[in-house]
């Protein structure tokens, strides 16, 4: 495995994920105090996503074609330059603005696990893409300090001119440090980009991109693994965003719980999954593989959105604690294995395109989550964890499905050959 440009790589990651934390949770009280009513905090919010949702393939295709490096920086820019929109949003309007530029900017997850595909071998890549997962940990443990920190003594411009701060950072490590791992990219051709290359005229610009979502999931349901995993991707990702939604809710109204208090609860969470997803399951993998861990870590996320509710009211602190404990190992070993192994039942030529597919899979359950967790909360406040603990125990029969798929005989040079 290349190490050097992988190391560069997760510190770029790194630090557009703690400029990430330190935003996203100061969002809704910022959105309130700005005079948006409940509809438009939830526009607020999903407006990320649904930038994400529509960039990540785009992305991702076009580090398949120019490379991953000119994708890393472009969109790195981009994220710099929302969050410095940020500081200055005193609107509605320019606050979104600032979120949905923020969402297009941060969808280059795709391109990033595109370029980790690039440089590790089969044995290396699921410990690699925990890496990523481990660096969303760090970014939830250190963001929202900062940012609670800088909010309450400088004010909100402050928050935005730091982590706009950081992701510049992040952008001139990349400039200088952050190769080229695509050796089959082109030379980067600004009509190519505007279509012009497939025939596209401007008009139908629209339409070719819709195209492209079209013709990716016809890629990726002539496989049928790949095809499980990203059904796989959708279910799990909308039931803990389901829940996760309504947890707020739940520790303050039904535990009792202050913001500070739950503000430790998130830590302790990003802590455990930063230990899980940073080193153990390389050596979980090694030892078990990736088939049995994806099924034990549907188990370990069962437990860890079902019972929450069901806990009497004076042990969050203690039963609540091992039930959480559950959520961050179970997570911390679905997310990072189902891309690796949609990475390895991929074609190296079409990675990003399908691992970009994948990522707008994930942000469109993170757009539909929220609505799904906050209609069932205000039905019973039992709802929203006990629909996560039924798609969880979905998912957990789709990776026994997957056991009779073995990895090898779906690598390019095979007969299955995806085309």
């Amino acid at each position: 495995m290349k190490k050097s440009p992988l190391v560069i790589l997760l510190l770029t990651v790194l630090l557009d994920l703690i400029g990430f934390g330190i935003v996203l949770p100061l969002l809704p009280t910022y959105a309130k105090d700005l005079g948006a009513n409940p509809f438009m905090i939830g526009l607020i919010a999903a407006i990320f996503s649904i930038m994400q949702f529509i960039f990540s393939p785009l992305w991702g295709k076009l580090s398949d074609r120019i490379g991953r490096r000119p994708v890393m920086l472009v969109s790195i820019f981009i994220t710099a330059v929302s969050y410095l929109i940020f500081s200055q949003s005193d609107t509605i309007p320019l606050l979104i603005f600032a979120r949905g530029l923020s969402g297009i900017g941060s969808a280059n997850i795709a391109a990033a696990q595109a370029y980790i595909t690039d440089v590790t071998d089969s044995k290396n890549r699921s410990g690699a893409m925990g890496m990523i997962g481990a660096a969303f940990g760090v970014g939830f443990i250190i963001g929202p300090l900062i940012g609670g920190l800088l909010k309450h003594n400088y004010g909100i411009e402050m928050v935005g001119y730091v982590a706009s701060g950081l992701i510049f950072l992040d952008f001139i490590l990349a400039v200088f440090f952050l190769p080229e791992s695509n050796k089959q990219a082109q030379k980067l051709d600004f009509g190519m980009l505007a279509g012009k290359n497939n025939g596209v005229k401007s008009g139908s610009f629209f339409k070719a991109k819709v195209d492209e979502y079209v013709n990716g999931l016809k890629l990726t349901f002539r496989s049928k693994p790949l095809a499980l995993l990203m059904i796989a991707n959708y279910i799990f990702t909308f039931a803990i965003v389901n829940m996760q939604v309504a947890s707020i809710l739940l520790w303050k109204e039904y535990f009792g719980a202050s913001d500070q208090e739950i503000g430790y609860i998130f830590a302790y969470v990003g802590f455990f999954s930063v230990i899980v997803q940073g080193g153990l399951i390389s050596r979980l993998i090694r030892k078990l593989g990736e088939h049995k861990l994806f099924l034990w870590g549907h188990l370990f996320t069962f437990a860890g959105v079902f019972f929450v509710p069901f806990i009497p009211q004076d042990t969050l602190f203690s039963a609540g604690l091992l039930i959480l404990l559950c959520f961050a190992i179970g997570t911390s070993l679905v997310a990072p294995i189902n891309l690796s192994m949609i990475s390895l039942y991929s074609y190296r030529q079409q990675q990003g395109q399908i691992l970009g597919l994948s990522q707008s899979v994930n942000s469109f359950a993170r757009i539909m989550g929220p609505f799904s967790g906050s209609i069932l909360y205000g039905m019973n406040f039992h709802a929203p964890y006990v629909v996560a603990g039924i798609l969880t125990i979905l998912g957990t029969f789709i990776a026994l499905a997957l056991f009779k798929y073995k990895i090898e005989a779906l690598e390019p040079s095979t007969e299955t050959e995806i085309t």
